[in-house]
């Protein structure tokens, strides 16, 4: 029998970014808030009876690799050898998400991978179970199967739910290069962090809706990586700025960076602006 499913998987934002030490396993402890938005990648997961557990990608960039280095590759593999099950699986990513952006697209088509297979196949593995499964494939994983706004500590998968922001308007911009992840976190001076997001401060503002506390209280230490080597990270937040945004940061590593507007005919104006920087420019 064949059964077909289509989902949309969301990109993120880091409304605030802070790294609180290096761990002995070369990971680092974070205190972050993931908020996703309205910018999807699209996924069509294709299962027929089979004797054997055979898996296949495409997608519409040549790019994205279509065997196991890919995350939802991983995600499907985790998911039969979980279950014991057995299909032929065809995945299609349809890529809408900038890649090396810092917006988690591969996360989250990874998460949306997981729901959607356990969902195909009657939800043999219990969302708790789906969590802990999903820290083995990324950090951010097992945000994107709850999704909506989160405080996430410790490498990213200790999430506590907050509120998503209201009446906002995002506007997401990428220059024409992407940032390495581990390339940043590798070259971090923890110790020469002069200024920390008050993380405290800014889950409050969440709660209230206020986002003059929010800016006034958030911040990406990751920038002091990224910055210096890319300066086209703190002209794209000052054009934000500059066309009403109440702040902007870059998202998780970089390189995509984003504003956060109350008036969306101004993040309408600064989409316009950003179109004859670069091509990658969304709102959401």
């Amino acid at each position: 029998m064949k059964k077909e499913l289509t989902i949309k998987c969301p990109a993120k934002v880091n409304l605030s970014l802070d790294v609180v030490n290096r761990r002995e396993d070369g990971y680092h402890d974070l205190e972050m808030i993931m908020h996703t938005i309205k910018l999807y990648d699209t996924l069509t997961i294709t299962c027929e009876d089979s004797l054997s557990c055979q898996i296949s990608i495409s997608s519409n960039l040549r790019y994205v690799p279509n065997d196991e280095r890919n995350l939802c590759f991983k995600a499907a593999r985790l998911f039969f050898d979980e279950t014991g099950l057995n299909a032929k699986v065809h995945i299609s990513v349809k890529k809408k998400i900038p890649v090396g952006a810092g917006l988690g697209g591969g996360s989250s088509d990874a998460a949306g991978t997981l729901t959607a297979l356990n969902k195909i196949f009657g939800s043999p593995i219990e969302e708790d179970r789906l969590l802990t499964l999903s820290k083995s494939i990324g950090a951010d994983v097992p945000f994107f199967i709850r999704g909506g706004c989160m405080l996430a500590e410790g490498i990213g998968e200790i999430l506590s739910p907050l509120p998503l922001l209201k009446d906002v308007t995002f506007l997401i911009a990428k220059p024409d290069f992407g940032i390495s992840t581990p390339w940043v976190y590798k070259n971090l001076v923890l110790n020469g962090l002069t200024h920390h997001p008050d993380t405290k401060s800014v889950i409050e503002a969440i709660k209230e809706n206020d986002l003059e506390k929010l800016a006034q209280n958030a911040a990406n230490v990751l920038e002091t990586v990224t910055s210096e080597k890319y300066s086209d990270i703190e002209k794209y937040k000052s054009i934000m700025k500059r066309c009403g945004a109440v702040y902007s940061l870059m998202s998780g590593s970089g390189s995509a960076v984003f504003g956060v507007f109350t008036d969306a005919e101004k993040a309408k104006t600064a989409y316009t602006k950003f179109k004859s920087i670069t091509k990658q420019i969304y709102i959401a």
